[in-house]
């Protein structure tokens, strides 16, 4: 784990102005704009990237094509393309400390959190899968004995992905890392506010032995370089995790272009439901606050719908209440905080438009609610609770995307599933039960991409994330990821 000394030396440390990366080096824009890069710890600049545009995008696609087609990466051996991303890993590994401060210093994530769920997990993603790409196998078909029906496994080509701001060096390695295994040429367009980790990432893929092209990185706006990549006709798919609007577009890009594929993780409103017969209700109340309160509630598949059943309703909520009273917010940087800043100024807006709203609509407010520690110039918001939400409220349709809960009661199973299934959205759900029988019957009848049962959060590399309904489709994750990946080409051979 990393030390306050080294978080207190790494905080203070010069970056300046970060260039593109394309074709295996830095590279200035266009233009020659750049943004500059807002620290939500105390609101001030330390750092700019390039502002990029069409133009940029479509150099980094050419570098990506370029590359592909040469070969190097694309036609190599797995065993070749194992061994660099292996490298990129304990790289990743090596610079961990780096990583994770840069990142705090970019997104306001809590330290603690942000130290295991970027550098570590993402170099976990990348060994993950540089370590299944030598056993993926085509196949053989069922034929008369004078064919041979062969099943290809062959890369798409160049693939975009974008990222979001809360956790980019994770959610990009979940996208990056099968891309590059499967043999495809990848450009990354980061988030505008949290771009500097992404770029360091390609900066180490070309030290770990990437050929040049093989992994771009092109910083902007997303009206301009996110529309571009959505848009260019040489871009074979779109990794996507991000808002449902935006995914929208997304797909709209790719009917006006060349029916690129794009697979979308467009967020949540995910419901997290308490039986009566809940073994520990004070872990699950314990659980239940980290799972919608850590990073500021800046988590895709946060708990943001508590559902508690009305019989333990009271001793449930003065649990959930004593255990946020515990949480620290403060400095992400320093290890004692708990939750760090909210991601940015405007996201702080949002956040507390969102409280003003439920309390218009008559939900009551029973913590939080406001901004905190405003005297830092920094963007914190007090963990959140509101009670007496009905599913016409906007805060229990609507993602909030902050530290902000909604919790209801209810009293039947059936009540419980309705409730739980009454959004647009399908990621993430839990569900807290002693009953085995309730607990297999809940998981058939949420529908969500995930249901967590006992706990909230921690599912690994090794299973699945992606959703349902308007949560999108396509899956981060697992070996299943790689499928997203890969093309099947079939050779019938006449013997």
């Amino acid at each position: 784990m990393i030390s306050q000394n080294t978080i207190d030396t790494l905080r203070h440390t010069a970056i300046g102005a970060r260039g593109l990366f394309i074709d295996g080096a830095q590279s200035t824009g266009t233009s020659g704009a750049t943004l500059p890069v807002v620290s939500p710890i105390d609101g001030r600049v330390f750092a700019s990237i390039a502002d990029g545009n069409a133009a940029d995008v479509d150099r980094a696609v050419t570098s990506a094509r370029n590359a592909f087609e040469r070969g190097s990466w694309s036609r190599a051996a797995p065993a070749f393309r194992k061994k660099v991303l292996g490298r990129l890993a304990e790289l990743v590994e090596k610079h961990a400390d780096e990583l994770a401060v840069l990142g705090v210093r970019d997104n306001g994530t809590e330290i603690g959190m942000a130290y295991k769920a970027e550098p570590l997990s993402a170099a976990g993603a990348i060994r993950y899968y540089a370590e299944a790409i030598d056993k993926v196998y085509g196949e053989i078909a069922p034929t008369a004995e004078n064919v041979l029906g062969l099943i290809h496994k062959e890369p798409l080509g160049v693939v975009g992905v974008i990222v979001p701001w809360n956790f980019p060096l994770m959610i990009g390695a979940w996208k990056i890392a099968p891309a590059l295994a499967a043999g495809n040429c990848v450009l990354v367009k980061p988030p505008e506010i949290a771009s500097l980790t992404l770029l360091r990432l390609a900066e180490l893929a070309t030290e770990a032995g990437m050929p040049a092209g093989v992994l771009n990185v092109v910083t902007g706006r997303g009206a301009v370089t996110g529309e571009a990549l959505g848009l260019h006709v040489d871009v074979d798919a779109i990794a996507f995790t991000g808002s449902g609007p935006v995914g929208r577009r997304l797909l709209d890009y790719s009917a006006r272009s060349n029916l690129k594929r794009v697979f979308l993780e467009l967020g949540g409103k995910s419901p997290n439901i308490v039986f009566a017969d809940a073994s520990d209700l004070k872990q699950a109340a314990v659980v239940s606050a980290n799972g919608i309160f850590r990073n500021s509630g800046q988590v895709c598949v946060a708990g943001s719908r508590l559902l508690v059943q009305a019989s333990v309703y009271d001793r449930f909520m003065d649990e959930l209440v004593s255990a946020t009273m515990r949480l620290k917010v403060g400095d992400p940087l320093d290890l004692l905080s708990d939750i760090g800043a909210v991601s940015s100024a405007e996201q702080l807006d949002k956040n507390l438009g969102f409280v003003a709203r439920a309390q218009i609509e008559g939900a009551r407010l029973v913590t939080g609610g406001e901004r905190i520690l405003a005297e830092t110039g920094g963007s914190y918001m007090a963990p959140t609770i509101f009670e007496n939400v009905t599913q016409n409220m906007q805060l229990a349709r609507e993602e909030v995307f902050g530290p902000v809960l909604g919790v209801m009661r209810f009293d039947t199973e059936e009540e419980a599933v309705r409730l739980a299934n009454s959004t647009v959205y399908g990621l993430a759900s839990a569900v807290w039960t002693a009953n085995l029988s309730t607990a297999h019957r809940m998981v058939r009848a949420i529908h969500a991409g995930v249901v967590h049962v006992n706990t909230y959060g921690g599912a690994d590399i090794t299973v699945p994330l992606g959703g349902v309904k308007q949560s999108g489709f396509g899956r981060d994750k697992s070996l299943h990821a790689l499928e997203k990946y890969l093309e099947l080409k079939t050779a019938w051979i006449a013997l």
